[in-house]
């Protein structure tokens, strides 16, 4: 259903060359087929100038879902915990790629019952995504698995071809050393890159006051602070981790997108969407991508 908005039609690839639909002009260099050869270029303007064509080609989704103990956190105010999330939106990405005869492949960090699928393509492909984001359960600390990081990143990185589409859905929190460095070098071979994180409302607004005891969900860490002292802090460590993030993205030509589980999931579905950029093409409207600051997709 959240998938339904989206427009799941034919997409191009960025490749260039002999194709169905005509894709601009460009100087013609040694070794260039004459097949392509502009003629009338040649004969009004004295250059040599070639004819370049779209071709449409199936690029690939790969999905990496954090199903680690933090992503099964919850506020009492929340619909749902951050893993549920992450899975719906997921869930709809891999809708909106076998739609498309594009192969999908999941892999995951941390989980209960959580098995990477092989990327394929096709109905039967999709109800195997579905499959396995409903039967896994968001638990392990990810700091005490030093591979969870290098099983999942490493199998896209020696499985995923050329313009593969691979899109981090975590909440960013207490990962292990260099995971966003290995994420972002995934980027090479012209993959590109999408990181989507998901936070609760509580995390990215911190509304408690007085003296509070809190209790990570990863590791057996326990603070007791005052929450008002400790606000501003706590929201200035999170907009850096975003900031990061971000940049690190974008020097790889790739994006950094941030939602709420009290966020729309077909809004959010579109700004990721849009951050692929035309991958897919929404039916109504331009949707508007999520600034890394904004804090809700």
């Amino acid at each position: 259903m959240v998938a339904e908005g989206i427009y799941a039609g034919a997409h191009r690839s960025r490749k260039r060359g002999p194709g169905v639909e005509f894709g601009g002009h460009r100087p013609y260099v040694p070794g260039d087929d004459l097949r392509w050869l502009d003629r009338r270029a040649l004969l009004r303007h004295d250059r040599l100038i070639i004819r370049e064509f779209e071709t449409e080609t199936d690029r690939g989704l790969r999905l990496i879902v954090d199903a680690s103990a933090s992503m099964a956190f919850k506020s009492q105010k929340a619909p749902a915990a951050k893993f549920a999330f992450a899975a719906l939106i997921a869930g709809a990405l891999a809708r909106l790629a076998t739609a498309s005869g594009d192969p999908v492949g999941l892999e995951w960090l941390g989980g209960e019952g959580a098995h990477p699928l092989p990327a394929r393509a096709g109905r039967e492909a999709f109800e195997r995504v579905i499959g396995a984001l409903e039967s896994v359960r968001a638990t392990g600390d990810l700091g005490d698995d030093d591979g969870a990081i290098e099983r999942a990143f490493g199998s896209v990185a020696r499985k995923a071809r050329r313009g593969t589409i691979i899109v981090l859905l975590s909440d960013l929190l207490d990962l292990p050393e260099r995971t966003m460095d290995r994420f972002a070098a995934l980027a090479s071979g012209g993959r590109l890159l999408v990181a989507l994180q998901v936070l609760d409302p509580e995390e990215t607004t911190f509304p408690f006051e007085g003296t509070i005891r809190l209790r990570a969900l990863e590791g057996d860490t326990v603070v007791e602070t005052d929450a008002d002292v400790t606000r501003e802090r706590y929201l200035e460590r999170l907009a850096d981790v975003r900031r990061v993030w971000s940049r690190k993205l974008t020097d790889h030509g790739g994006h950094f997108l941030a939602a709420q589980t009290t966020d729309d999931a077909a809004a959010v579905l579109r700004n990721t969407v849009s951050a692929i950029g035309g991958r897919f093409q929404p039916n109504e409207g331009s949707p508007k991508r999520v600034l890394p600051d904004e804090g809700s997709g």
